[in-house]
């Protein structure tokens, strides 16, 4: 990512710069405080093509050995539609969010109900039910 873009607003939706808002999750200043902070970076991650965030904050047990990106994809939007963490000792949580992209010029949108847990003390993603 540019120096421009660091300044950009952030993918994730939240009214932030990239650089306050995912981005210091990203770069290991800090780590997400409920299931729907770390399902925002992990959008932000798939929008700027951070690979290696995607697989670290991936569950272990469900977790791909490697993560190939679609270069013809490109992630336009994210809506959180619900969150649960189960308060700040909680170990599980779920986010349902709808995320809009283009995919080689056709647009397309994913909704997903993510599910969460905390593996080591950090909120990891553990996989997700995809609906039409």
């Amino acid at each position: 990512m540019t120096e421009d873009a660091r300044g950009a607003e952030c993918p994730c939706g939240r009214p932030e710069a990239y650089e306050h808002c995912c981005g210091r999750l990203h770069r290991g200043h800090a780590q997400a405080a409920t299931p729907e902070e770390l399902m925002r970076s992990r959008y932000s991650a798939f929008a700027i093509g951070d690979v290696g965030y995607l697989l670290c904050t991936w569950h272990p047990r469900t977790r791909p050995a490697r993560l190939d990106l679609d270069p013809g994809q490109r992630w336009l939007r994210l809506d959180v539609l619900n969150s649960s963490d189960g308060g700040p000792f909680g170990t599980h949580g779920t986010v349902e969010f709808r995320a809009h992209y283009t995919a080689h010029g056709t647009p397309g949108t994913l909704h997903e109900h993510s599910r969460f847990t905390r593996h080591e003390g950090a909120w990891v993603y553990v996989d997700g039910t995809i609906t039409a």
